[in-house]
């Protein structure tokens, strides 16, 4: 069952951080459709987090999709290379954002494998925020989109794991951000092969 609107509304990014987790997340590029259940998040509190884009009310052409009320994509360039996607979350004018950071392949894994380069089973394809990104095909051109469409989209499948296979950590290379560079804003599931490293949980 796909998401709805209401869903991302929820302006307790921690919590939909913890949610998205074993969420699939689906994506339809030119016929070609892919899926992964979503391992791995980070959240980013808006204006009063340290580590986000959108830290003290800044305001850019990059960071306005942030501004955006929640069920849209926000997709940026890091390091000039790899395209990050984030589930913008809260109400408008509210810039959270949870960045997804490791899929487990799911579905459409030729589509992956052609993409990326590598066999589906390992975990490289989709491990890390720019390998998951490229394995269902999302580009800038994401940036924006509504996730309630038909070009990307978060489904329910009943997926659940408990708070105890859950692993709480600081964020991945966030150190610029001081005191919150500390703060246990990473999730993902522990033991899964995809997670990302440094997978210490």
């Amino acid at each position: 069952m796909k998401l709805e609107y209401s869903y991302y509304l929820n302006s307790d990014v921690l919590y939909l951080a913890k949610d998205l987790l074993g969420k699939v997340l689906v994506t339809q590029v030119e016929g070609k459709l892919t899926a992964g259940i979503i391992v791995e998040t980070e959240a980013y509190a808006g204006t009063v987090d340290k580590a986000s884009h959108a830290y003290g009310g800044r305001r850019t052409d990059r960071t306005e999709t942030m501004y955006g009320a929640g069920g849209i994509s926000y997709v940026y360039l890091c390091y000039g290379i790899h395209n990050l996607f984030n589930v913008v979350t809260a109400s408008q004018g509210e810039p959270h954002a949870v960045l997804i950071r490791a899929i487990e392949p799911l579905a459409g894994l030729e589509n992956m494998e052609a993409r990326r380069g590598m066999a589906a089973e390992k975990p490289a394809i989709s491990s890390g925020p720019g390998s998951a990104a490229k394995a269902l095909g999302i580009d800038r051109s994401f940036n924006a989109k509504d996730l309630t469409g038909e070009d990307i989209w978060i489904e329910d499948r009943g997926i659940r794991y408990t708070t105890d296979e859950i692993a709480a950590t600081a964020r991945v290379g966030v150190a610029y951000a001081d005191d919150h560079a500390l703060l246990p804003w990473r999730f993902f599931v522990k033991g899964n092969k995809y997670v990302s490293k440094p997978n210490k949980g």
